[in-house]
């Protein structure tokens, strides 16, 4: 899989990308994620990549110009299956997506900034419009480290023991259950008894109650939710 990522603020995104299971993934030749400065495709001999919005009000827009100099620069080289732009109003991000993107070959990420980007640019150049949540950032550049997170771990060889990204939260529409490790014993604090039996039938039925109360408690949303599919 390849990730390309377009951004006016590179320095925001490159740690995340540099780290842990991402970072293991890209070690492994299994994801190729590349960032690219908005700034380096622009013509203007400052590097300016945003204006003030016809018509009035506060603050800056992305400008088209650059924006389709990067994509179009790198459509030359490969196919998306998907452009991708991270914006307030676009489709909120779940497991599901992720499943689904980590499926694919390559994507662009288009990370907003200011008060977004040039309407043509949505128009002509996005597939698609994700949001992480109703919340407003600096810019879009933690939700494209989110995405690629969500879906790097996904990729076969990410994770040492795959079945791990296949029981986490959310995969069965389901918060996971309670986890516990040694000591069995900390003042006075125990580990349910049945993690220990070796009863792995009664181990996952009593994983799998638990995930179900765990949902029905703090996230009832998702039961209403697989409900009404």
């Amino acid at each position: 899989m390849r990730i390309d990522i377009i951004t006016c603020q590179p320095d925001l995104i490159t740690s995340p990308l540099n780290e842990s299971i991402v970072k293991r993934a890209r070690d492994r030749d299994i994801v190729e994620i590349e960032v690219h400065n908005l700034h380096d495709f622009s013509t203007d001999k400052r590097r300016k990549v945003d204006d003030y919005a016809y018509g009035g009000g506060a603050g800056m827009v992305l400008m088209i110009e650059p924006i389709a100099n990067c994509i179009n620069s790198l459509k030359k080289d490969r196919t998306y299956d998907e452009i991708i732009y991270l914006s307030p109003d676009g489709q909120i991000f779940d497991q599901g997506i992720a499943n689904e993107l980590s499926l694919k070959d390559n994507l662009i990420l288009l990370a907003g900034h200011y008060k977004g980007v040039d309407e043509r640019v949505r128009q002509n150049f996005i597939t698609r419009e994700i949001s992480i949540g109703n919340y407003v950032l600096t810019g879009g550049e933690l939700g494209a480290a989110v995405i690629t997170d969500a879906v790097v771990r996904l990729l076969p060889g990410a994770i040492n023991d795959e079945s791990s990204a296949l029981s986490d939260s959310f995969q069965d529409g389901l918060i996971a259950p309670p986890v516990f490790t040694r000591p069995e014993k900390f003042q006075g604090m125990v580990v349910p008894s049945i993690l220990l039996s070796g009863n792995e039938k009664k181990i996952e039925e009593w994983r799998f109650e638990q995930s179900v109360e765990r949902t029905k408690l703090r996230r009832p949303d998702l039961i209403k939710k697989e409900q009404n599919k």
